[in-house]
């Protein structure tokens, strides 16, 4: 990777796209927070962002459908005490600035008043984790579709059971610019980029399918004819092995959890209830116990925003803030939790430049960036040969959680039976349900084989989706209770 200055880099380009074709200044935009500090006002901010994304997919061997956005707009905040006033504009004007500071004047009565707003930004710099490029002009239409038309092929040749590919290819360039009431000036540059391959494989009239799929913040030219080709296998192979599934079985046993895009029960189960919003409310089963044991010895889990090109990190959170590598469990312990600026001062305790948001049209928020847990010891072989007789599951589809209590229910996308330490057959509608606090201290051994997800991850939170990443190596855990059809 080519080094560069990430904020002046970014910063001159949200200057050229989000300022100055409107006529804007920092000296316009420091009125305009002024405006809102004639009341009583702890802390203000100006959220500018311009989106441009795309899709294109491919079914049945032709490119069906395209998609191209582009949305820009500026959100104003203002926060008093606990309370958050904002109101949005897609319009970017010196007007619509005023409008929208205007409307946040409501919750002023309960502010101090003591910050003063100003008289010069300063501009903060945050990492350089990824080039600021525009992903979406790396490659041409013809050569967009043509990927597309690879990826199909390679997959059609894998096996003759293969009935039908479908192929996804999407990609987004996005310019944020935050300006802040306590002279922070940031801004970042973000592209992100993703393949998605979805097969069906007929066998004597049964039908299964199998996905995979990848990206992360780069250029289309990451997907190499290589990259391409492992997508095509794992989603092949996922699919031809599900042909031969047996009804999974039902009730308590011990589980072993694959690394990789197995840690999304992680995220939900554990992670969610880490986030900080839920622990000064007192909603999450995590609140109050920083410095109590809520997993097994060994059991460590961060949330790292820092990682390269990841489709989780970034280079500034959403309020300006430099990402963090924040660990959360150590050695089973909780050390704490998932801040935004809010949410930490309330709390007392630090900001982990995890403040996200969907867009300009919505509020910050503390989320996840790239959570996984750090590997162990064991090697992966010897987890599965402890085992006399479990589920050994590879991958995951859908799954819900209840954040008050950790409860959640997964299914199982790709499953295997193990009986003796070895795999004996696949199984199909494995689900496992449980509690995130309870799983967590269930775990006897770690694998030292710790993988992150390819980069396909989308969390969503009260209406709002941001990209994410998980990751977690090879687990054991003891008396996971499983529903399934079989006996």
């Amino acid at each position: 990777m080519k080094p560069f200055e990430p904020n002046l880099s970014a910063l001159a380009t949200a200057r050229n796209v989000l300022l100055t074709p409107f006529d804007l200044d920092e000296s316009k935009l420091i009125r305009t927070l002024g405006s809102m500090f004639t009341h009583k006002v702890d802390y203000a901010d100006l959220y500018f962002q311009f989106t441009k994304s795309e899709g294109w997919s491919l079914e049945e061997g032709i490119v069906k459908t395209g998609s191209f956005s582009i949305d820009q707009g500026v959100g104003v905040r203002a926060v008093s005490g606990d309370r958050t006033a904002f109101s949005y504009s897609d319009e970017i004007s010196e007007r619509a600035l005023a409008d929208a500071a205007e409307a946040t004047r409501t919750i002023a009565r309960a502010g101090s008043g003591r910050i003063k707003v100003p008289k010069s930004m300063t501009p903060t710099g945050g990492r350089s984790l990824y080039l600021p490029n525009d992903p979406l002009d790396s490659l041409d239409a013809t050569a967009k579709v043509k990927l597309l038309e690879r990826v199909e092929k390679m997959a059609r040749a894998k096996d003759p059971r293969v009935v039908q590919v479908m192929a996804g290819l999407a990609g987004e360039y996005d310019v944020v610019l935050v300006v802040r009431s306590d002279g922070v000036l940031a801004a970042d540059v973000r592209p992100l980029v993703r393949v998605s391959v979805t097969v069906i494989a007929e066998q004597n009239g049964r039908r299964e399918v199998g996905s995979s799929g990848g990206g992360g913040r780069f250029s289309y030219d990451y997907f190499t004819d290589e990259v391409l080709d492992k997508y095509a296998t794992e989603a092949v192979g996922s699919a031809i092995v599900n042909l031969d599934a047996r009804p999974a079985p039902a009730g308590p046993m011990t589980i072993v959890l694959g690394p990789g895009w197995p840690g999304v029960l992680l995220h939900e189960a554990v992670g969610h209830g880490l986030e900080g919003d839920f622990n000064r409310k007192g909603s999450s089963s995590y609140a109050g116990r920083i410095g109590e044991r809520v997993a097994a010895k060994g059991v460590t889990v961060v949330d790292d925003g820092t990682l390269q090109d990841r489709r989780g990190s970034l280079n500034i959170d959403d309020e300006g803030n430099p990402t963090q590598c924040t660990t959360l469990i150590e050695d089973g312990i909780l050390k704490g939790y998932i801040q935004d600026t809010m949410n930490a001062r309330l709390m007392k305790m630090p900001v982990t430049g995890n403040a996200r948001r969907e867009s300009f049209a919505h509020l910050p928020m503390p989320r996840m960036t790239n959570t996984y847990m750090l590997a162990g010891d064991k090697d992966p072989r010897e987890i599965l040969e402890s085992v006399k007789r479990g589920i050994y599951a590879v991958n995951f589809g859908g799954g819900q959680v209840d954040i008050t209590n950790g409860k959640f229910v997964f299914s199982a996308s790709e499953a295997w039976m193990i009986e003796d330490g070895k795999l004996a057959y696949p199984v199909k509608g494995a689900t496992l349900i449980g509690n995130g606090p309870d799983v967590m201290n269930r775990v006897t051994m770690i694998g030292n084989d710790m993988r992150l997800d390819a980069g396909v991850g989308v969390c969503g939170k009260e209406g709002q989706s941001v990209p994410v990443g998980v990751g977690q190596p090879t687990l054991r855990i003891e008396g996971v209770t499983v529903g399934g059809t079989g006996g």
